[in-house]
């Protein structure tokens, strides 16, 4: 299968066979390292849960730098819808991204952990609060960073929460989405089953709710005056993930 088609014929960005771009890598280990060192306890034998998790998905996961690759046009403030612990705003401050930068999730203890590792790696200019992103989200006009959220909303909720994200997007503004995209393959299926395993073993307070095709996701998009593109974002991993660049030109 060609994996550069788009689920009901539109074509991505990129080559079929062409070798991976290195937005499509993920961190080298050593900048992986610096900053999983903020989420070691204060104690020497404490938990080093959080360390170990951010180590291995900042060095396994090719999202970080192909959203950093994403945003690079980009100077506005950045709210990162589903923020998790954070680790969106360490690596922008690693990159010598400066905009200010406020992550919201629904996980009162992550929103915690974040903001002591925040604290702990002297991030500047960066916030985190607790908050359902599917209930209300705050006032902002710059970009958007939507990374592996859809997934976990109602059909419903998944378009009122790209409208409302669409709708923060100030002109030379992005919106930045990393979902799965539901097409029946065998990514896809490997991407449902470790989703459900995350929430088995406690990691994701929460279950998948409905995977959203690639018509779901740019409907709302396109209708709120976005211009997108939409590519894969495999990496080395057995994910079916795409990344998303939702654009609002820029005021003439």
């Amino acid at each position: 299968m060609d994996r550069t088609r788009l689920p009901g014929g539109a074509r991505a960005a990129g080559r079929r066979g062409a070798a991976l771009s290195t937005d499509a890598l993920p961190l080298a280990k050593e900048q992986a390292r610096r900053i999983a060192d903020a989420f070691l306890p204060a104690q020497r034998f404490g938990n080093r849960r959080d360390y170990y998790y951010s180590r291995g998905k900042l060095g396994s996961d090719p999202l970080y730098p192909g959203v950093l690759a994403a945003l690079a046009p980009t100077h506005g403030a950045l709210l990162d819808i589903g923020c998790g612990l954070g680790l969106l705003a360490h690596v922008l401050r690693q990159a010598g991204h400066r905009q200010p930068y406020l992550g919201v999730d629904i996980d009162a203890d992550k929103i915690a952990r974040a903001q002591r590792a925040g604290t702990r790696a002297a991030l500047a200019d960066a916030r985190f609060a607790c908050l359902d992103a599917s209930a209300t989200l705050p006032a902002h006009q710059g970009s958007v960073a939507l990374l592996d959220v859809l997934q976990y909303l109602p059909a419903h909720a998944q378009t009122g929460l790209l409208q409302a994200a669409a709708a923060r997007v100030a002109p030379g503004g992005r919106l930045v989405i990393r979902t799965t995209l539901a097409d029946n393959s065998g990514r896809d299926r490997t991407t449902r089953i470790t989703d459900m395993l995350a929430h088995l073993v406690g990691w994701m307070g929460t279950r998948p709710r409905h995977y959203p095709d690639a018509a779901s996701v740019r409907a709302p998009l396109e209708a709120a005056g976005l211009h997108l593109q939409m590519r894969p974002l495999y990496g080395n991993t057995p994910f079916n993930n795409w990344l998303v660049s939702a654009e609002r030109p820029a005021l003439a």
